[in-house]
């Protein structure tokens, strides 16, 4: 175990709400990707030693299959040919499925899908610890998970009234889950994903964004923020254009402000105090590529960067640490968190 003490519930709190922590929060520090554990096995184990101040609970997502339960979206048996890219599938092909599945949106009322989250969440709580519940994607990965990416960036323009009645059943499903894990779970945070952007610019426009996303993440959110929950968002890519957007819906923690697709600097001049940041790692190039003292030297740049006196910034990995990365680089990594500015 290191030796400085995990932070309290109360403590992480104080760092998205910009009152004073005694040290920026860890979360998804440790977060092995495609490869890795295939290529370092039980390794990895030498990391369990730092400890990260977020307890991250599973919030359950209707099945794309069917259940007996009726816990699933209503959709056609498609077969995938295996060289198909997943942002090429389509588990909603052709918009002629749609009225079958809205006819029966997924049964929310299912017994026991929050009993996992509900008993890690629980021993969380009495330990006095922040649990985040987390689930990827929502009102645009989701969405093409239901049309292919190719469909759903021609839907916006061609089939819009379609669009938003697809983004409705989700939102008004992913509402009734959110109020059942309120009441059940209990948790401080919600996190969702969204990948947003590309390494240069939003996958659409910012009027798309506003005129299709922004009211579901509005609602939802708001139900969150009213529930004393803290929400925070995973969206790789270049976002700086609709930061204010999400700040007005309610957003509370952004991540993982990716390397290379925004200017930091001026980010941090025009945001910090008004959103916290989960600043990422660069793991594209950096944690992989780089140095064991190049890796610290961004950690410290992480830091400096976008802590303030009073909080606004949480560590973490910007993605999934892949197959490839030194280990090495990895210890620089979390052991640098750990002792700059000690």
């Amino acid at each position: 175990m290191t030796s400085d003490m995990m932070l309290t519930r109360d403590e992480v709190r104080a760092a998205i709400r910009f009152n004073k922590p005694p040290r920026p929060p860890r979360a998804f520090t440790k977060w092995w990707g495609e490869g890795l554990y295939e290529q370092y096995g039980s390794r990895l184990s030498m990391f369990d030693k730092y400890e990260e101040d977020v307890v991250v609970v599973g919030f359950p997502q209707p099945s794309f299959s069917h259940r007996d339960d009726g816990f699933c979206w209503r959709l056609p048996k498609i077969e995938y040919d295996r060289k198909t890219g997943h942002d090429a599938r389509a588990a909603l092909p052709d918009w002629k499925y749609l009225p079958d599945m809205l006819e029966k949106l997924p049964d929310t009322d299912v017994p026991g899908i929050f009993d996992d989250a509900k008993r890690i969440a629980d021993k969380a709580h009495a330990e006095g610890k922040y649990v985040l519940i987390h689930h990827w994607s929502l009102m645009f990965e989701r969405i093409w998970n239901f049309r292919g990416m190719e469909n759903l960036l021609t839907d916006y323009y061609e089939y819009p009234d379609e669009l938003q009645a697809l983004h409705k059943a989700v939102s008004d499903t992913e509402i009734k889950l959110l109020y059942r894990a309120i009441e059940e779970v209990k948790p401080d945070g919600y996190m969702i994903s969204d990948d947003l952007g590309t390494q240069k610019s939003l996958f659409m426009s910012p009027a798309t964004f506003r005129e299709f996303i922004k009211p579901y993440y509005k609602e939802t959110w708001g139900i969150a923020r009213e529930n004393d929950v803290d929400v925070w968002l995973h969206t790789c890519g270049n976002v700086e254009t609709i930061i204010g957007d999400l700040i007005e819906c309610g957003l509370s923690v952004l991540h993982p402000l990716q390397k290379h697709t925004m200017d930091w600097d001026e980010i941090a001049a025009k945001w910090c105090g008004k959103l916290a940041f989960l600043v990422g790692m660069d793991v594209q190039d950096t944690l992989i590529n780089a140095s064991p003292e190049d890796v610290r030297r961004e950690v410290r740049l992480m830091r400096d960067t976008f802590d303030t006196p009073d909080g606004g910034f949480l560590y973490a990995a910007g993605n999934g640490i892949v197959g490839g990365t030194p280990l090495e680089n990895i210890e620089a990594f979390l052991n640098e968190i750990i002792t700059y500015r000690v």
